[in-house]
C-alpha cells in the first residue's frame, strides 16, 4: 500500500510538472526575426565574418546604436561577446540584455 501511494504521488508530481512545461514554452517563442535583422546588420556593415571569428566588442555594438537594458551589468559580460551569445540575446526578445535598434 505504501509503495502504491509513493508511486501515485510521484506520478502526480511528474504530471503536474509536465503540464507546466508546454505553457512556458509556448509563451516564450524565440524572436528569430530580430536575430535575422541582427545578422543582416552585421553583414551590411561588413562585420559578420569578424564577429563570427572573434566576437563583437561591446563598444562596437554601442557605436551602432545597441543599448544595454536597465539592469544589465555590462561589466560582468565577456568582451568581446561571442557570436553565439549575440544571436541568443537577439532571440530573447524583451528578456534580452540589450535593446537593438533594428528589432
Amino acid at each position: 500500500m505504501r509503495r502504491t501511494l509513493i508511486a501515485s504521488g510521484a506520478t502526480a508530481a511528474l504530471a503536474a510538472a509536465l503540464a507546466v512545461v508546454p505553457a512556458a514554452s509556448a509563451s516564450a517563442a524565440p524572436d528569430t526575426s530580430c536575430m535575422r535583422a541582427g545578422i543582416a546588420t552585421l553583414k551590411s556593415v561588413g562585420l559578420f565574418s569578424a564577429v563570427a571569428e572573434g566576437g563583437l566588442p561591446i563598444e562596437t555594438a554601442v557605436f551602432y546604436g545597441v543599448e544595454p537594458r536597465e539592469g544589465t551589468d555590462v561589466a560582468s559580460l565577456p568582451d568581446p561577446l561571442p557570436l553565439s551569445v549575440v544571436l541568443a540575446d537577439h532571440r530573447a526578445g524583451q528578456d534580452s540584455l540589450f535593446k537593438y535598434p533594428w528589432c
